[in-house]
């Protein structure tokens, strides 16, 4: 088995038997380890690693399976096979860590916390899907007709593009263009077909199980859910944490509101 190809020089790769994870690690102090989301990049988080960094951490991001610089030849691109990815992470760089999660990676941090309370110390969960929130009928077959190609990749630009709700970074074009170009690399569309249809069960059965302290981060106008800041409430009770609420922003809030987000987090993992 051979790495892909990678543009970043500070790109490390983990052996998962059928393929690789790409991560990147930066950093002195505890142990950090950040999960994007579906469809998305380690480099959601190229505004809180390096305040992280500041504040005394070692920060690892890794791609999801199939995304980014992972390899796409995996056979399950679920929750569950996310949470066994930050373990293996954790234990390789010598845990335990801390854990970021957006969106499916919140519900893959949940699985980890979970079934590994100790490498698990505590979990900030951001625009968390930790549950199957009700959508309207026929929601998700209407998803795979619009993730089919040609028109997919197009598709999954415009709706990434919508994630945020009030503003966007200055560098988003350009970074959408890398996110692009790594789901459109061969096999990649085929895992993003299928990590869409991934099941957030596993975790909402694990919810009571998790004892690591917890932050819910959620954009008050995230377009993933009905209600937002209901969805962010009942994911705090249900694991005993504290929510932060960031105004008008949208579904990727570390990306959005960094100067919100950044302290927030900060301030919870030294607490």
């Amino acid at each position: 088995m051979s790495p892909m190809t990678s543009t970043r020089p500070d790109t490390q790769y983990l052996d998962r038997g059928s393929d690789v994870i790409a991560f990147d690690v930066r950093g002195e102090g505890p142990l950090v380890v950040a999960v994007p989301g579906m469809g998305d990049l380690r480099a959601t988080y190229r505004f809180l690693a390096p305040e992280l960094v500041a504040a005394g951490y070692r920060v690892a991001t890794f791609d999801l399976r199939g995304h980014g610089e992972s390899g796409v030849g995996f056979d399950r691109f679920d929750d569950v096979a996310a949470a066994s990815d930050i373990v293996a992470l954790i234990e390789h760089l010598g845990g335990p860590a801390h854990v970021v999660g957006n969106s499916m990676g919140a519900g893959a941090a949940v699985i980890a916390a979970a079934d590994r309370p100790d490498l698990v110390d505590r979990l900030v969960l951001t625009g968390p899907f930790v549950r199957n929130v009700p959508t309207a009928p026929g929601m998700s077959s209407l998803m795979r007709v619009a993730l089919l190609r040609p028109w997919g990749p197009r598709v999954w630009r415009i709706f990434h593009r919508k994630m945020f709700a009030n503003q966007v970074p200055a560098d988003d074009a350009s970074y959408r263009d890398d996110l692009m170009a790594s789901l459109t690399r061969p096999g990649a569309w085929r895992a993003l077909q299928h990590t869409t249809r991934t099941s957030h069960q596993p975790a909402a059965d694990r919810l009571d199980h998790v004892k690591a302290p917890t932050l819910v981060v959620m954009g008050t106008s995230d377009p993933d859910f009905k209600d937002p800041v209901a969805e962010a409430a009942l994911v705090a009770e249900r694991l005993h944490g504290r929510v932060v609420l960031v105004p008008d922003a949208g579904h990727y809030p570390q990306a959005e509101a960094p100067d919100v987000v950044g302290p927030a987090v900060t301030e919870f993992l030294g607490a």
